[in-house]
């Protein structure tokens, strides 16, 4: 069941962002929607998170280990875009860019992406494992 953050999910969302290795900054409970299982507790989360008045971002997308693979990122991110203003920006490992694909999202280049990705990208660069590079890609 998916349903609003609240803030008591707080502590549990930063701790799932942790132990996946994502991207830890902009964290804010109120933009984000929580995967709970029969008995409450989360198994997954997500938000869209705001640069400014016309850009979006698909961010924070984690799944407890032991739940990959049962649907719950996929109903998170449909959830998602379905409330997100266009054009919806995400950043993620480019070995997992053929899985946002399934969802229209298209990797960008350097001169096609918002400077805060722009930033980012280079940055990122310089911490990325061996082989893997920062995506960024958009959803018109």
């Amino acid at each position: 069941m998916l349903r609003p953050a609240t803030e008591a999910d707080s502590a549990a969302i930063r701790n799932l962002i942790h132990r996946v290795g994502i991207n830890p900054t902009g964290l804010d409970w109120r933009r984000f929607v929580v995967a709970v299982d029969g008995s409450g507790r989360m198994r997954g989360c997500g938000q869209l998170k705001p640069h400014g008045k016309d850009i979006g971002e698909l961010a924070s997308i984690a799944v407890e280990l032991e739940d990959r693979g049962k649907g719950i990122a996929r109903l998170i991110i449909e959830h998602l875009i379905a409330r997100a203003r266009r054009p919806l920006y995400l950043t993620c490992r480019s070995s997992l860019g053929p899985f946002y694909e399934k969802w229209n999202f298209h990797t960008i280049g350097l001169n096609e992406m918002p400077p805060y990705f722009n930033r980012l990208v280079r940055l990122a660069s310089l911490f990325m494992p061996k082989g893997e590079s920062l995506l960024v890609m958009r959803l018109l």
